[in-house]
């Protein structure tokens, strides 16, 4: 079974995903607020908690410096992947500040470029990213789905079982035509043959993923 990590940061929490047995459970910052007010105790807090405002008490505490080059996101994912793990459930990542949602989009390509697959839990919008691989939707799902590129270009970019499918397309960063796609209630495929893909879709739809890296 693939290691799961759970990260739970300082935006608009969601709370659609709740930590499974063997899940590594993370606070990034005042994440840790919002898990110990639903009876969640995390495995490691990490930050340099100006958003909490104080010194968590867990017996495992990475405290790290205001000035640094890595979010408390980052370093949230980082200690994830030395810990073995190679999907990312991140929670509070969005909402509030609209820097710290890029940063936390790119930290999803991040993720998908050493290969390993991050979802970004959001109320309205969730999104994961894709970096020279696919993703798989189950039937069943319903709603829009938009699909950007990250970088310079992407390539051989296809999409099946959507309403607009694409065959071997190549998406820029300078203008959006994947964006407000549908899903159809039949599987569907996002694929990229070179480059990474931010794919988002609407939450209030559950979405399922097939293959390996499954919530």
């Amino acid at each position: 079974m693939t290691m799961r990590c759970f990260i739970a940061g300082a935006g608009e929490y969601c709370g659609s995903y709740i930590p499974k047995p063997g899940d590594y459970v993370i606070a990034a910052d005042a994440g840790y607020a919002a898990l110990t007010v639903r009876g969640i105790t995390p495995d490691l807090v990490v930050g340099d908690f100006d958003s909490l405002g104080r010194l968590p008490e867990h017996p495992k505490v990475l405290q790290t410096p205001v000035e640094k080059d890595d979010t408390d996101m980052m370093t949230a994912v980082k200690q994830g992947m030395a810990h073995g793990c190679k999907v990312f459930i991140i929670d509070g990542g969005l909402g509030g500040r609209v820097d710290h949602v890029a940063a936390n989009l790119q930290t999803l390509a991040y993720i998908a470029n050493r290969g390993a697959r991050g979802y970004l839990l959001g109320r309205e919008m969730s999104a994961t990213a894709v970096t020279n691989g696919s993703i798989g939707f189950e039937a069943g799902a319903s709603g829009r789905v938009s699909v950007f590129c990250l970088g310079d270009k992407a390539e051989g970019v296809t999409l099946t079982g959507l309403k607009y499918p694409l065959n071997s397309a190549t998406l820029t960063c300078d203008y959006p035509l994947g964006v407000s796609n549908e899903f159809t209630g039949t599987p569907a495929t996002v694929s990229v043959s070179e480059g990474t893909l931010i794919i988002m879709w609407e939450s209030k739809c559950p979405v399922f993923f097939t293959g390996s890296w499954q919530l």
